[in-house]
């Protein structure tokens, strides 16, 4: 359980945080990065769901915010070789399996795209756009940090599935992809702007 009974403790001052573990690393850290990208993802999704409250799959977007939590308390404690199954909260296969259904789900609906789809359409849609490609960067960072240090090797396929999500569920928020905005390739070149 969390409790927090001061907000400030003046111990990041100099630049240095704390990991899950206790372990002291710089702000800039790759693995603070990446939960960083994840919070930002978070605070994203909340956006989309308070400026669209009225909105279908609100409590989806909530297990996801929910599991976004899950992904940064993974992140934030280096997963070491002689850890226990279940002594750490880490992300699960069961977890992307549920994105993956409710990808299946929501994509039922939508006619198969002839083209690329360019964020915008609906206001629902295009903050589903911007989550999308916060997730991928979220991703990056994660894959960056594997690189130099242990990584739950699921926190990288949940946020690969979500970011399908993200896509899936901008066309369903686009009228299920009638207002989809589709990429014309070429078709500014040698025009003049409007």
């Amino acid at each position: 359980m969390v409790f927090l009974s001061r907000i400030y403790t003046k111990t990041g001052d100099k630049g240095e945080t704390s990991l899950g573990d206790g372990t002291r690393v710089a702000k800039d850290h790759p693995r603070v990065t990446a939960y960083g990208s994840v919070d930002e993802l978070n605070a994203v999704l909340g956006l989309l769901v308070a400026h669209h409250t009225g909105q279908a799959e609100a409590d989806l977007i909530h297990s996801v915010q929910n599991d976004l939590f899950d992904v940064g308390a993974d992140l934030c404690v280096p997963p070491v070789a002689e850890e226990k199954a279940g002594e750490r909260l880490r992300v699960t296969a069961a977890q992307s399996e549920r994105l993956e259904k409710a990808i299946d789900r929501l994509n039922a609906n939508l006619a198969p795209l002839r083209s690329f789809v360019l964020p915008g359409g609906q206001m629902a849609a295009a903050w589903c756009h911007l989550a999308r490609t916060v997730c991928r960067r979220a991703e990056r960072d994660v894959v960056t940090l594997g690189r130099a240090a242990p990584v739950n090797p699921e926190v990288v396929i949940y946020l690969n599935r979500l970011s399908d999500l993200l896509f899936v569920l901008g066309r369903v928020y686009n009228n299920i992809g009638q207002d989809d905005v589709l990429w014309q390739p070429g078709k500014g070149q040698g025009d003049p702007l409007p």
